[in-house]
């Protein structure tokens, strides 16, 4: 059976716990496939994506679970590939189905609550970088597209590295707020940055799991997965 290897980040300062919760998330993705074996490492955990590359058969496919394409994605990831039979797809970040998918995610949520769409903020909570516009960029692109297919009352974009701050952007929330935090694994910065950035503000709505880890996604993640060997 064909395998596909799914990549994250991790986290240098403690790799086991992210090294762990991804193999998590790729069980959960596995069960799901019907022609893949899926596998799993972070770049952050030492020797684990050449472990990994060194037990999977040529012609593997690498699933980056990143939310936007850039240094790592096009930069660390291809370096530690060179010189082996396998290819990288495109991040979970860029899928143009993120936003639908997504959409589907927030409307039996919005219900549960109560509430309708028109009355409900959206409080994006992501990465965003105090070096490279991208990981902003790819925020707001994507928060553009959700926009046109659900309608909101607003959808609001803060950010852990740059400005505005999470806690600036849900103090402009109102009752009806959801978060969503738009990073592709759980880790630190979902943890810890975005609960105390919450608290500031005192933003008392319900909190998505993150993107990766929503069920719409896991599926969609399977189907691509799926569909890389579809030949």
């Amino acid at each position: 059976m064909p395998t596909a290897v799914i990549v994250a980040h991790g986290q240098p300062s403690e790799p086991d716990p992210a090294e762990a919760s991804l193999a998590r998330l790729a069980t959960q993705i596995d069960q799901l496939t019907d022609r893949v074996t899926v596998r799993s490492a972070t770049l952050a955990a030492p020797g684990a994506l050449e472990k990994v590359l060194d037990d999977i058969p040529d012609g593997s496919a690498i699933y980056p679970l990143f939310m936007a394409k850039g240094w790592f994605v096009t930069s660390a990831l291809p370096k530690r590939l060179e010189g082996r039979a396998v290819r990288q797809l495109d991040p979970l970040g860029v899928d143009p189905q993120l936003p639908n998918l997504v959409a589907r995610a927030l409307r039996p949520l919005i219900d549960e609550q109560g509430w309708s769409t028109t009355s409900t903020d959206l409080l994006i909570a992501a990465h965003g970088s105090g070096r490279s516009r991208n990981p902003a960029a790819v925020t707001h692109e994507f928060a553009d597209r959700l926009a046109g297919l659900i309608s909101l009352k607003s959808i609001r974009c803060g950010f852990v590295e740059e400005a505005p701050s999470i806690s600036d952007a849900a103090k402009m929330t109102g009752d009806h707020a959801i978060c969503l935090p738009f990073f592709a694994c759980t880790g630190g910065h979902v943890l810890d940055d975005i609960p105390a950035e919450l608290g500031k503000a005192a933003f008392r709505g319900p909190v998505l799991p993150v993107v990766g880890e929503l069920d719409e996604i896991q599926s969609h993640i399977a189907r691509t997965l799926d569909g890389a060997f579809a030949d």
